[in-house]
């Protein structure tokens, strides 16, 4: 089982060091061919790529957030997340048919 952490903000890599959360690999990309099942995904990922996490047999977690509108898009400090209640949270994620 290998740990991963996609991000490209330097806020949310410093917050989850804080968390002592064990991490294998930081990219800030996710390269789902590296993706392996049993392997657990760390990120802020689109809906998506979540699925294709979850559809590899890895695990995703995601860092959810209450964020104000004034909030969205900017950067966030770790700090600024603690204040936004940053977490840890799992997710399974299937591909539904229409």
């Amino acid at each position: 089982m290998t740990v991963f952490f996609i991000t490209r903000h330097p806020g949310a890599l410093d917050w989850l060091n804080r968390q002592e959360f064990p991490v294998d690999i930081i990219l800030s990309h996710l390269d789902l061919s590296v993706i392996k099942h049993g392997d657990v995904v760390i990120g802020l990922l689109p809906v998506h790529l979540a699925a294709a996490v979850c559809s590899s047999g890895a695990d995703y977690w995601h860092i959810s957030m209450e964020l104000p509108y004034e909030a969205r898009g900017k950067e966030l400090t770790a700090d600024e997340m603690d204040t936004y209640d940053a977490r840890l949270e799992r997710f399974i994620i299937t591909l539904g048919s229409q």
